[in-house]
């Protein structure tokens, strides 16, 4: 695997990483669409035969670049709260855009193996869908079947050692509502007895489309924010928990958009 720059607490994006293609090409959206599809087709034949971690990593790490590429520029900190702990983990985080699907992978897998609870349907989804067979799949049609999937299956995946990694909202949104924010990652890890770091990310910058959800405008002035909080370990029935991690994203939003306002 090449090299990744995620060895310190925080990365920042350098000034100037934007491509004068994407600049001479007015900044549309056709550029980086066509990157990632040769991504995705790029990896394709290892993932649908047994794709590995190394690769899937990689194959993030191409789709970070590409962001980047677009004139993207990312805010990523709280590292050393995902390498302190030395087994796996829950991350547990808010679900702003396909951003967040494509490049957590290879900010964290130096650290931890990871997969992620994902919709069903995305299995069936043409060449993308072999990237996440390995991951934890919930129908979305009954609650306590998905609740059941995820602490089973989730369970199995942390005690192998891999983490996983749970957007607990029912769909991206760039609001964020505590109410719509279950306590499904606290129950996974209070069952696996592993602890929860909380994710918080601001990824609008990535937007969703009108004709195609997935490929939406891209919005030059937005920074791309990945916080990964203190881990926290989970007693008693978690409640506290679950109100320390919405807090902390709560928190985090308020923060960054007042600096987004400033400037």
């Amino acid at each position: 695997m090449k090299h990744v720059p995620f060895a310190d607490d925080t990365y920042i994006t350098p000034p100037g990483r934007e491509k004068l293609l994407h600049r001479l090409l007015f900044r549309c959206r056709i550029y980086y669409v066509l990157r990632f599809i040769f991504v995705v087709l790029r990896y394709w034949n290892i993932a649908r035969r047994d794709l590995d971690h190394v690769t899937w990593s990689q194959a993030s790490f191409d789709m970070f670049k590409i962001v980047e590429d677009c004139g993207g520029r990312f805010y990523i900190t709280g590292l050393d709260n995902v390498r302190k702990v030395g087994g796996p983990v829950v991350f547990v985080g808010n679900h702003m855009s396909m951003l967040e699907t494509q490049v957590p992978i290879s900010i964290v897998f130096p650290y931890k193996k990871v997969v992620y609870v994902i919709k069903e349907q995305l299995r069936a989804v043409p060449f993308f869908g072999a990237y996440v067979q390995k991951c934890i799949s919930v129908t979305r049609k009954s609650p306590a079947e998905d609740l059941k999937q995820v602490l089973v299956q989730g369970a199995e995946k942390l005690a192998s050692g891999c983490s996983v990694i749970i957007f607990p909202q029912a769909t991206r949104s760039v609001e964020f509502i505590p109410e719509k924010f279950n306590s499904l990652g606290v129950k996974l890890a209070k069952r696996a007895g592993v602890p929860v770091i909380p994710l918080a990310l601001k990824t609008d910058f990535w937007g969703n489309g009108d004709l195609i959800k997935d490929f939406g405008p891209l919005s030059q002035g937005k920074t791309i924010y990945f916080e990964f909080g203190e881990p926290i370990e989970i007693k008693g029935q978690g409640r506290d928990e679950h109100e320390r991690i919405v807090e902390f994203i709560q928190t985090r939003l308020a923060q960054w958009r007042s600096e987004e306002k400033q400037w």
